[in-house]
């Protein structure tokens, strides 16, 4: 069923009106003929879903089960625990997204990615591959920033087969999700959005409709961490081992991306670009070692008083952190910190023990838990706490020697104190410049 006859007449309900929200009013109101249209920006508790047909939920707005919330029970009466279940089971029913919408029409001509790290570049790394190694229109869309819907106009006039739609998918966009990509590419688990989850299981459960709802005609490529999922699909699992094995033009590549990680995901477009659309290995690779690295992703700011910056603001699990330290040549100083979602740091702090090579700038609430942790075990000489990030930045370039690297890679959310991670590397690369101008 289309769109558009799956609102028609219906009397439908925007919920949540960021960026993803607007263009969910501006198509509706361009392509569909709903009953009505509403738009609401309430709390989970405010909402009333009983004059509506269809709730579109914006992928920022926490909607969990009872069961999900910390203290339950001994919080929640058994009685009032039950009605909340019910409340929650009847919205449910009524919710949808512009994933789930979208995927309900185009999900034949759509590969979608997901994964804890690395699924923007991996995205946008395959879009990129694709445009110049076929000739077939090619969208990027989705949690890079744009709306799937708004690509609607053009999708809607062409066949799809002629159509290419490389969707960035985040947990939040699947969670509710009934539909799954044409190709689904899900990179890694890691410990994340435990705040909003509540446990590992539930955050992965929520990425698995990547595949979950797949048929036996469509594909999936998996990392090697993430767990098994059950689905009918045809299902490759991609090892580092495979990678390693890796023969052709893809043995010799050259990216200018940092780290094995990046090398990694560039082996899944690899396998997509060659096996599922018959590009040329050769132009693939060459392709892929011209594409760049994607702002805030161990992105060089370049020498300034000396020391060579980088902006790893996406860096928001104690993986990643790691991953920088190990990727970027002459990194010495590492500044981490941010909002604290309670996910473990128990192995960064292990690696910051095994590292004193390295020097640690902690800020904010995860820097200050990490601080207090490690405390207890005597104090670390290469470990530096300070307050905010203009202090971790004062700090860094005291503690970095000259010619040596100083990365912002902070293994934790920037919610609470920047935007998002992108204001928060922002607000990075001009304390760099402006301190050293000043």
């Amino acid at each position: 069923m289309s769109i558009k006859e799956t609102v028609k007449n219906k009397k439908v309900l925007i919920w949540g009106y960021g960026r993803e929200g607007q263009s969910t009013e501006s198509f509706l109101r361009a392509f569909c003929k709903p009953a009505w249209i509403d738009l609401f920006q309430g709390t989970p508790a405010e909402l009333d879903d009983t004059p509506y047909d269809i709730i579109v939920k914006s992928p920022g707005i926490a909607w969990r089960a009872p069961e999900m919330i910390p203290g339950r029970p001994s919080e929640y009466e058994e009685k009032k625990f039950a009605e909340n279940m019910a409340r929650y089971d009847r919205v449910t029913a009524k919710l949808t997204s512009q994933t789930e919408m979208f995927l309900s029409e185009f999900s034949g001509c759509c590969i979608g990615v997901t994964g804890t790290k690395g699924k923007s570049t991996t995205a946008s790394m395959l879009a990129h591959v694709l445009r110049k190694c076929t000739d077939k229109n090619v969208y990027l869309v989705g949690n890079i920033g744009i709306p799937c819907l708004d690509s609607y106009a053009e999708l809607s006039k062409q066949d799809q087969e002629n159509s290419i739609v490389v969707f960035e998918m985040s947990c939040h966009q699947l969670n509710f999700s009934k539909w799954s990509p044409h190709i689904a590419v899900f990179l890694n688990l890691y410990e994340e959005h435990l705040d909003y989850y509540g446990t590992v299981e539930n955050y992965f459960r929520a990425k698995s409709h990547i595949i979950t709802c797949q048929s036996e005609d469509d594909y999936a490529y998996v990392g090697e961490n993430v767990p098994a999922i059950e689905s009918v699909s045809n299902k490759q699992i991609l090892t580092h081992e495979d990678m390693e094995k890796a023969g052709g033009p893809f043995k010799d590549m050259q990216l200018r991306l940092y780290g094995v990680h990046n090398r990694y995901n560039a082996y899944f477009v690899y396998k997509i670009a060659t096996e599922n659309y018959g590009c040329d290995p050769e132009k693939v690779v060459k392709e892929m070692e011209s594409f760049d690295a994607l702002p805030h992703r161990m992105q060089p700011l370049g020498e300034h008083n000396g020391i060579f910056w980088y902006d790893d603001s996406i860096s928001t699990i104690p993986e990643a952190t790691m991953s920088a330290a190990g990727s970027i040549p002459g990194a010495k100083t590492l500044i981490v910190g941010g909002m604290d979602r309670g996910i473990s740091y128990a192995v960064l702090e292990n690696f910051m023990r095994s590292r004193q090579d390295l020097n640690f700038v902690l800020m904010y609430a995860t820097g200050r838990r990490i601080y207090e942790e490690i405390r207890d075990e005597g104090a670390l000489p290469n470990v530096y706490p300070t307050i905010d990030l203009r202090q971790a930045v004062e700090a860094a370039r005291r503690v970095t020697p000259k010619g040596m690297g100083a990365v912002l890679s902070p293994a934790a959310a920037s919610y609470g104190d920047f935007k998002n991670f992108e204001e928060r590397g922002d607000v990075f690369a001009q304390l760099v410049r402006r301190d050293t101008q000043s």
